[in-house]
């Protein structure tokens, strides 16, 4: 049994990890101001002895013991990332330091949960690790963009400089139950409106692109990248590269939830990407066999039904 600390552990990725890492037979220390996350997510695992639930704000230090640290404290959707930009900053950065600083104290793995943001809008397709990324460093999405940027570099030189034992995930589009139905992402607001009746809002032509990936494939890859060898460090992209046009997204789940509603169109938001696509070249070849295996309908079917049960109890 591992004591394992997992910061924003009350979020959608974070809950789901609490629940794989408990059923494992670790112990699981959950970190979570309550922003974005909800006590909702992890209530199921509230009588579980081996689970320990914290309300604390990651840009205050915190001091607990841990073998292990996964490190997901950070808003990650524009609606809620753009509401105070400061403070995401100082989560990711403030966060990042912090977390370091923990693990160097009691000498545990650590964990940066990044992103495919870090890439800013491509210029090339894939993304392989090895691109740079081409970010707007003061746009509207820098506050994020940047503040993952800033946190790699923070673990990178946290292991050059203290040895600190680290890991990063480039994580990208990842759905599924539990994911926040105000949480303004392509497919949460898709799925949102279909079975509110409520017309299908279309950012752009709709002929932009994305690649989405079920949670229990991200969680996985997750679990598989914190117990690799320890001189593979990352970053590594986690995705599923599958790719489809926001108007093909649009299509699948106003057939799969039977709704009428009608689709509209809007401008496309400042520096929003035009494709998303993850080289997991990588991670296929040092994850230990990881390859996500979830397709979009089978995906989309659980996350349709979540929501459908949110509705029902009038949670939407």
């Amino acid at each position: 049994m591992k004591r394992i600390l997992i910061t924003g552990g009350a979020g959608f990725i974070g809950s789901h990890l609490c629940e794989r890492l408990l059923n494992e037979g670790n112990e699981v220390i959950c970190i979570d101001n309550f922003f974005t996350g909800s006590k909702r997510n992890v209530a199921h695992l509230l009588d579980n002895a081996y689970f320990e639930l914290i309300r604390h704000d990651v840009t205050m230090p915190f001091f607990v013991e841990a073998d292990e640290i996964y490190n997901l404290a950070c808003p990650a959707s524009p609606v809620h990332y753009q509401i105070n930009p400061i403070k995401t900053i100082k989560t990711s950065v403030m966060g990042s330091i912090n977390a370091l600083g923990l693990a160097k104290r009691t000498k545990a793995r650590i964990l940066q949960a990044s992103t495919s943001e870090v890439y800013g809008s491509p210029d090339i397709q894939p993304q392989p690790e090895s691109y740079w990324g081409h970010v707007n460093p003061i746009g509207p999405r820098s506050c994020y963009d940047e503040g993952k940027r800033c946190a790699e570099s923070l673990f990178m030189n946290y292991h050059i400089s203290n040895q600190v034992d680290i890991k990063i995930a480039r994580i990208f589009n990842t759905y599924g139950p539990r994911m926040n139905p105000q949480d303004g992402r392509v497919i949460a607001n898709f799925v949102v409106q279909a079975l509110k009746g409520e017309p299908i809002t279309i950012y752009g032509d709709g002929s932009q692109t994305r690649s989405f990936q079920y949670i229990s494939d991200l969680v996985d890859g997750l679990i598989k990248l914190m117990n690799s060898p320890s001189d593979f460090h990352g970053p590594v992209n986690i995705g599923n590269p599958e790719e489809f046009t926001v108007s093909e997204l649009a299509d699948l789940i106003l057939e799969m939830t039977g709704s009428k509603s009608e689709i509209t169109y809007l401008p496309l938001p400042t520096d929003d990407p035009m494709q998303r696509k993850p080289d997991i070249t990588l991670a296929k070849e040092n994850l230990n066999g990881w390859n996500p295996g979830v397709k979009l309908r089978e995906g989309l079917e659980a996350t349709i039904g979540y929501y459908q049960q949110l509705l029902h109890e009038g949670e939407l």
